[in-house]
């Protein structure tokens, strides 16, 4: 039985990696470099051991690393724009924050030697029956390989995701995107924070030349930006895999996942921009999140005719009753250059 706020850590080779019963999070890990340094690539939000946080939202209460998301996103009070339909508050499917499973305990189960399982069962009028992940750090290197397996009880559309999510260096643009230039990407289709600066609802060809509101353009490749912001772009048509380069540090993570199953990625950019609480101003960290869905608009949105859906890229999955979908995917670090 998983007691509440009960973590798992898990020692090999490369480094040693920490997984939160609260969503499945994988807290914080410990990568081992060839040269011997030892990096954290993962964010871990600065309010997770303050107190007072058992009154914050599951997600946010231990906020850290990656986890799965299904459904991706959450329905809301929002009117059509520039060809986006509109959605209601009413939740159709989950009314949590990027779905049950991110906002509940989880169970660690028993298993192999060298990996780490965890499943959660969603409520009985849920059409997702149970959600089961594996975390296996790679013997070899500095690596860890993750399975999710979603368990269906009834026919359901669904946006779903995965939120890996990296620490920024306090440098700006310390941090090197490495996507390449022959991919597309749009704009969140409306403000994201009262902080935000980039132009809403854009295409973007290439996807890090980004259109401000109030006139200008950025390059989205280096990050942290010198503004305040949050932001969020999706990334159309990905191969499967990206890179992030953090300079001041010398390391390159490497992500790798199918694109057949999560056909986008979602670049959500917290930039220092939200200052209520728990957030402060003070939240600096870089969300690299391989999705079927429509930024984070929840399932109606998702599961409805859109502008990226119109260019032929998936935004939700047709699940039917029974159904057992695996997916696997990749996280890597590596050591690189640093730039003064």
């Amino acid at each position: 039985m998983t007691r509440l706020g009960e973590a798992r850590a898990l020692v090999w080779q490369h480094g040693v990696v920490s997984i939160e019963a609260m969503g499945g999070m994988v807290g914080p890990t410990l990568f081992v470099l060839p040269d011997g340094r030892q990096v954290a690539p993962f964010q871990v939000a600065p309010w997770a051991s303050e107190p007072g946080g058992d009154a914050l939202p599951g997600i946010l209460r231990r906020l850290r690393g990656e986890w799965p998301c299904v459904p991706f996103g959450s329905d809301a009070d929002r009117a059509p724009f520039g060809g986006w339909p509109g959605s209601s508050a009413a939740a159709t499917v989950d009314a949590f924050p990027h779905g049950y499973g991110s906002n509940h305990e989880w169970r660690f189960e028993a298993g192999e030697a060298g990996r780490i399982t965890l499943a959660i069962d969603y409520p009985e009028d849920h059409p997702v029956r149970a959600l089961r992940r594996t975390v296996t750090p790679d013997p070899g290197v500095a690596a860890l390989d993750f399975e999710l397996e979603i368990d269906m009880r009834r026919d359901c559309t669904l946006p779903i995701g995965l939120h890996p999510s990296f620490r920024l260096p306090a440098k700006l643009g310390a941090m090197q995107i490495e996507v390449g230039s022959d991919v597309s990407g749009m704009t969140f289709p409306g403000p994201v924070d009262a902080s935000s600066i980039f132009d809403q609802g854009a295409l973007l060809e290439p996807w890090h030349d980004v259109p401000l509101r109030q006139g200008g353009r950025l390059d989205l490749r280096r990050v942290p930006l010198p503004q305040a912001t949050e932001e969020l772009v999706q990334l159309l048509d990905l191969p499967g895999r990206a890179a992030m380069w953090n300079t001041a540090e010398g390391y390159r993570v490497r992500l790798a996942w199918n694109p057949d199953h999560y056909p986008s990625a979602l670049l959500w950019l917290s930039n220092r921009g939200r200052t209520f609480a728990p957030w402060n101003g003070r939240h600096l960290a870089l969300g690299f999140e391989p999705i079927c869905s429509a930024f984070d608009l929840g399932q109606q949105v998702s599961a409805a005719d859109n502008p990226i859906s119109r260019r032929g890229v998936a935004t939700a999955r047709r699940f039917a009753a029974g159904d057992r979908f695996i997916t696997r995917y990749r996280i890597e670090v590596e050591a690189a250059e640093i730039l003064d």
